[in-house]
């Protein structure tokens, strides 16, 4: 398909969080209409922001932009990646960084997944370290097999549990929701080592260095996570809203203290229909 540069102009003040967020809206829809978002860029003192597109008209692309969130572009042109450097090129004061062709990766607003397998340690005392990696094996297994369902990317094992990053608010959930319900049907075979696992998801910007993520929606996932009811899916205030008008339901959850965190912490558990939670 051709790829498309848009360039919006005069944003009026709207913040790097803001433009993710509008980013985000974009992929969780741009299936519809057979559109595929490759990154953005954001100029936050100028207010402008550009957009690479592979769709199959410069419409198809707008269509998305209108009913994600309304920011239509000013100007569109028809590009690869040659043509996208020389047209950047003419404009260096507004030159966003160079175009990548894996530029997915570039978004910055990310979803971070922690699991946590329940009663590892106290499984370890009764039970047996043998029993007890019985019981990390059938995690990974199940976290890994539906992290590459959903496209999410495995950071790092904590131990007792993985934490994964998505560039997609709606696959990180059915990415939870998935693990959960694998967890839950598994458990029913005698012959296996039953696991129960919680679940937390934060969005934000994180910092990325050396393969892995570090900053507040990290630290922010682990404490959700941390503090979730076995066999759940807590998610932050900010999860919760940039999945609306989505299919998920809600539990209110009582605003949570969590360490590190100086104010209570709003988050909300994922109503997994027909599965007891």
């Amino acid at each position: 398909m051709p790829v498309y540069l848009d360039r919006h102009e005069n944003l009026g003040g709207i913040s790097p969080l803001e433009v993710a967020t509008a980013h985000m809206r974009d992929l969780a829809i741009q299936d519809q209409y057979g559109v595929r978002f490759l990154t953005y860029w954001f100029d936050h003192d100028k207010q402008k922001s550009w957009c690479l597109v592979d769709a199959p008209s410069a419409e198809a692309a707008a269509k998305v932009h209108a009913e994600a969130h309304g920011m239509l572009p000013d100007r569109v042109i028809l590009a690869d990646p040659e043509i996208v450097h020389r047209y950047l090129g003419d404009d260096p004061v507004d030159e966003p960084p160079a175009w990548n062709p894996d530029g997915v990766n570039d978004t910055p607003l990310r979803t971070i997944l922690f699991t946590d397998i329940v009663g590892s340690t106290d499984t370890a005392n009764r039970l047996g370290d043998d029993v007890a990696m019985a019981m990390v094996r059938n995690h990974n297994e199940i976290v890994r097999s539906q992290l590459a369902a959903f496209g999410g990317r495995e950071v790092k094992h904590t131990g007792d549990g993985i934490m994964a990053s998505f560039d997609s608010v709606t696959r990180a959930i059915d990415c939870s929701i998935a693990i959960q319900m694998e967890m839950r049907r598994r458990n029913l075979d005698p012959k296996v080592q039953n696991v129960v696992v919680r679940i937390g998801l934060a969005a934000g910007e994180p910092i990325s260095e050396d393969a892995d993520l570090f900053g507040t929606a990290v630290n922010l996932a682990a404490r959700i996570c941390g503090a979730a009811e076995p066999g759940s899916v807590y998610v932050s205030n900010v999860v919760r809203e940039l999945s609306i008008g989505k299919k998920y339901e809600f539990d209110d959850v009582a605003e949570l203290t969590l360490k590190g965190f100086p104010d209570p912490i709003a988050v909300a558990r994922v109503a997994m229909k027909g599965t007891g939670a």
